[in-house]
C-alpha cells in the first residue's frame, strides 16, 4: 500500500505521507483545468460562436462526467475503507465492480446524447444562434462518443488514489495534456477545423487513457489490482455497497449540473457577449480551486482509509489538516487573479462587451470563493468519506434549487442585475450549503455510519 501506514489498526497519516498523496493531486487538478483553458483558447481562435457552442456543450458533458466521478467516490470509499481494514481480496473486487459500473453508465448515457444531441441543447438552452448551435452540435456528438473511455480513465485513476498512489494519475494527466494539445495544434490551427477538432483531440486523449490505465491496474500487484477484469460478473452485494454512496453522490453532482445549467441558461439571453463573457471567467476561475479539489480527493482516501480502521479521532485530525491546506490554497490563488486579471482576460481574444462581463464575474467570484468554497465542497467529502452521503446529497439538492436558482433568476430579472446575478447567487450557494456540512461536522453524526 503506497498510502498511510498502519499500525495497531490506526492508519498515520504524517506529513510526509500526506505530502506524498497531495502534491500529485494538485498537479493533476492543474493538468485537468489546463485541457479546458487550452481548449477554450485555441478555439476561441475561431471566433465567440466556436467558443461559445463549446462552453455550453462543456456545461452538459459536466452532467455527466461529475456523474461518473460521483460514482467512482462511491468505489473509492469502499476500497479505501477495505485497504484501511488490510482486506486486500475485497478491495480488488470492489475495484473490478467500479469498473463494471462506471462501463455500463458510461454507455447509457452515450446513446441519448449522440442520437438527441440537437434536441438536448434546445431543450436546456432553447434559442441558440445558428453558428453558436452548429459549433455546439458536432462538439457534442464527438464528445459523447468519448464517455466510456472517459469513465474508465475516471475509474482507474480513482482506484490508484484509493491505495495512496497519486503519482500514476499524475503522470496519465500530463499525457493526456500532451495529447490534447498535439491534437488541437493540428486539427484547429492546421487543419481548420474548430469545435469538431477540439472534440476529436479529446477523444483521442481519453482513449489513450482508458487503455493505458487499465493495463497498468490488470499487471498490478497492488491492493487495487484488476486481475480476473475480463470475468465479468456483478457482486450484487459489493456493488450495492459502492451505490451506497456511489449513488447519493451521483444524484447529489447530476441535479447540481441540473441546477447550474438552468442558471447558465440565463446568459443565452443576454447574447453572445455574455455567453462568451461567462466561458471565460469559468476557465479563470476553474484555477482557483484546482488545489482545492485535490483535497477534496485527498479526504476520500485519507478518511476513508481511517474509517475502514476504525481510527475516527484520526480521520478529524486530517480533515482539518486538509481543509486548512484548502483555504490556504484559494487564499493564495485569488489573491493571484486579482492582480494578474486583466493579463489574464486578455489572453482570450475578446470584445470589448465581453471582456467587461469577464471583469464582473470574475470580482464577485473571487469574493465568494474565499469565503464558502472550502466548507461547500472539500468538507462533504470527509462526511461521504465516513458514508454519510445522504446527508450530502439531500443538502446540496436543497441548497441548489431553493438558493442557487431561485436568486439566481430573482435577482438577475426582478432585480434587474442582469447576468451578474447568477455569479452572485452563486456565492450565496456556497455560504448556505458549507454552513449546513460545517454543523452536521460538528454534530458528529457522521461518526455513526458505515460502509463496510
Amino acid at each position: 500500500m503506497n498510502g498511510g501506514q498502519k499500525t495497531n489498526n490506526s492508519i498515520t497519516w504524517d506529513n510526509r505521507n500526506l505530502l506524498r498523496l497531495l502534491w500529485p493531486l494538485v498537479i493533476e487538478q492543474l493538468l485537468g483545468v489546463t485541457i479546458g483553458a487550452v481548449d477554450t483558447i485555441m478555439v476561441s481562435s475561431a471566433g465567440e460562436a466556436a467558443v461559445s457552442g463549446v462552453n455550453i456543450i462543456d456545461n452538459i458533458n459536466n452532467l455527466f462526467i461529475i456523474a461518473f466521478v460521483a460514482l467512482c467516490t462511491g468505489g473509492t470509499v469502499v476500497v479505501s475503507q477495505y485497504i484501511g481494514r488490510g482486506d486486500t481480496d475485497n478491495a480488488r473486487g470492489a475495484s473490478r465492480q467500479l469498473y463494471y459500473i462506471v462501463i455500463l453508465a458510461a454507455a447509457a448515457v452515450m446513446v441519448p446524447a449522440m442520437a438527441f444531441s440537437r434536441e438536448i441543447i434546445r431543450l436546456l438552452y432553447g434559442a441558440v444562434e445558428n453558428d453558436v448551435m452548429a459549433s455546439a452540435s458536432i462538439y457534442f456528438f464527438i464528445t459523447a462518443l468519448s464517455y466510456p473511455f472517459l469513465g474508465i480513465y475516471t475509474a482507474c485513476a480513482a482506484l490508484f488514489r484509493s491505495a495512496g498512489n497519486s503519482k500514476v494519475p499524475m503522470r496519465i494527466a500530463f499525457m493526456v495534456n500532451c495529447t490534447n494539445i498535439i491534437g488541437n495544434s493540428i486539427l484547429i490551427y492546421g487543419l481548420h477545423m474548430g469545435a469538431k477538432g477540439a472534440a476529436i483531440a479529446t477523444l483521442t486523449s481519453r482513449i489513450i487513457a482508458a487503455v493505458v490505465l487499465t493495463v497498468m491496474l490488470i499487471r498490478s500487484r497492488s491492493p487495487v489490482a484488476l486481475a480476473g477484469l475480463r470475468h465479468f460478473s456483478l457482486s450484487h452485494s459489493m456493488v450495492r455497497r459502492i451505490l451506497n454512496v456511489g449513488l447519493p453522490s451521483g444524484i447529489e453532482t447530476s441535479m447540481f449540473q441540473v441546477g447550474r445549467l438552468l442558471t447558465q441558461r440565463i446568459f443565452t439571453v443576454f447574447g453572445t457577449a455574455a455567453i462568451a463573457g461567462n466561458a471565460i471567467a469559468s476557465v479563470i476561475n476553474s484555477f482557483s480551486w484546482m488545489p482545492g479539489m485535490a483535497f477534496c480527493m485527498a479526504l476520500l482516501t485519507v478518511v476513508g482509509q481511517c474509517m475502514g480502521a476504525g481510527d475516527i479521532e484520526a480521520a478529524k485530525k486530517n480533515t482539518i489538516r486538509i481543509l486548512k491546506l484548502s483555504w490556504l490554497s484559494i487564499f493564495v490563488l485569488i489573491g493571484l487573479i486579482v492582480v494578474f486579471m486583466e493579463p489574464l482576460i486578455g489572453l482570450f481574444r475578446l470584445s470589448p462587451e465581453s471582456h467587461e462581463w469577464t471583469t464582473s464575474f470574475l470580482r464577485v467570484h473571487c469574493i465568494s470563493m474565499v469565503i464558502g468554497w472550502t466548507f461547500s465542497f472539500a468538507l462533504p467529502n470527509a462526511l461521504r468519506a465516513a458514508g454519510d452521503a445522504r446527508y450530502v446529497m439531500a443538502c446540496s439538492i436543497i441548497s441548489m434549487f431553493t438558493v442557487r436558482v431561485s436568486s439566481a433568476y430573482l435577482i438577475t430579472f426582478a432585480l434587474g442585475v442582469g447576468p451578474l446575478g447568477v455569479w452572485i447567487a452563486m456565492g450565496l450557494d456556497f455560504c448556505v450549503r458549507g454552513t449546513c456540512y460545517f454543523l452536521r461536522w460538528k454534530s458528529g453524526k457522521w461518526q455513526k455510519k458505515t460502509v463496510i
